[in-house]
């Protein structure tokens, strides 16, 4: 029975009990909770581990570091995302992030005068290469396996072609961005926080994050139902390649200049691919979200700190990644199975 005071309204402390219980539920509904809980376990078991190896992991250099090597990954996670919603992927991101950071710091040449012509140069490239890689998909039907595995084998071949090593400079003012840290928080991780603010919005509250949803589920019934699925799919794709240019730059900052493999040596395309899946995003698409890809990108930081700290065999370092990833999509597959039944 409800209470109700002279005035005619519900008593406050029941309300308040009630909006309690549902915020709980909420959260623990949430498809990202699972990827957040087995973060908080495998950053237990890592602490363990590392103490009783003899090394430091709860320290403010080792957190930092962890979130430092988090940014590349995530903010190329988060852009990852859209794509992979959409049934889709992107794996030209690795060598269009090596683009983005010579293209960036050769344009820059150590001048802070041309900070801005740089970054304007390079988001000007991604959103062509956007392009090129949405319309190849959807005008000329060409799977996006294959059709971003050519971009990715031509934009190599300009690389190749153009640089053959480190090129470039950044400005003393722009390596800050790689580098200066308030207390334990790098300035890079407000950056990685904005993208993933802004994918977060556009995939919650806008049209367009409406239809990635409706496109991922089944592209046949979104066009049935009036969408115009290839306008979606190219967005997507300019969006995913913008996040790899950003990337890139963000690494130039870090290195000093622009350099041909870093984007291929870092992994970018099947490191963002792994952390979006272990996010809980499903390949297939129409299911997932950034937030949880953000728990996947925090995974693979605390494995990677691990393995280094334990000095493990880099070949054993992939064999545990694979089968956590492994596990990962089983376990999804395994809930997604059970929710239809």
């Amino acid at each position: 029975m409800t209470v109700v005071d002279p005035s005619g309204t519900a008593a406050e402390p029941g309300r308040r009990a009630r909006t309690l219980a549902g915020w709980r539920v909420g959260v623990l509904a949430s498809p990202a909770a699972p990827v957040y809980g087995a973060l908080i376990g495998i950053f237990v078991i890592a602490w363990i581990v590392v103490t009783i190896h003899g090394g430091t992991f709860l320290t403010v250099p080792n957190v930092v570091n962890m979130l430092q090597r988090s940014v590349a990954l995530g903010i190329m996670a988060a852009g990852q995302t859209i794509v992979i919603m959409l049934g889709s992927l992107d794996l030209s991101v690795a060598q269009v992030i090596s683009l983005a950071s010579l293209l960036g710091a050769t344009t820059m040449d150590g001048q802070d005068a041309n900070v801005l012509p740089a970054i304007m140069l390079v988001l000007g490239a991604g959103v062509v290469i956007g392009l090129a890689n949405g319309l190849i998909i959807t005008k000329l039907r060409v799977n996006a396996f294959i059709a971003t595995l050519g971009t990715s084998l031509i934009i190599k071949g300009l690389i190749d072609n153009r640089w053959d090593g480190p090129a470039g400079s950044v400005p003393k003012s722009f390596e800050d961005l790689g580098y200066t840290r308030f207390g334990v928080l790098p300035l890079s991780i407000f950056l990685f926080a904005a993208v993933v603010l802004v994918i977060w919005f556009i995939l919650r509250y806008t049209r367009f994050g409406y239809r990635i949803y409706a496109v991922g589920g089944s592209e046949d019934v979104s066009k049935l139902s009036g969408l115009r699925t290839h306008r979606t799919i190219i967005a997507a794709h300019v969006i995913c390649s913008l996040a790899a240019v950003i990337t890139g730059l963000f690494l130039a900052s870090r290195l000093g200049a622009g350099t041909p493999t870093v984007g291929p040596d870092g992994g970018y395309d099947l490191e963002s691919i792994a952390a979006v899946v272990l996010g809980g995003t499903a390949l297939m698409g129409g299911r997932g979200g950034v937030i949880g890809t953000v728990g996947g990108v925090f995974i693979l930081a605390v494995l990677d700190n691990t393995f280094n700290q334990l000095e493990l065999n880099a070949f054993l370092k992939d064999v545990v990644r694979g089968l956590i990833i492994i596990a990962a999509v089983a376990v999804y597959a395994r809930r997604k199975l059970g929710e239809k039944d």
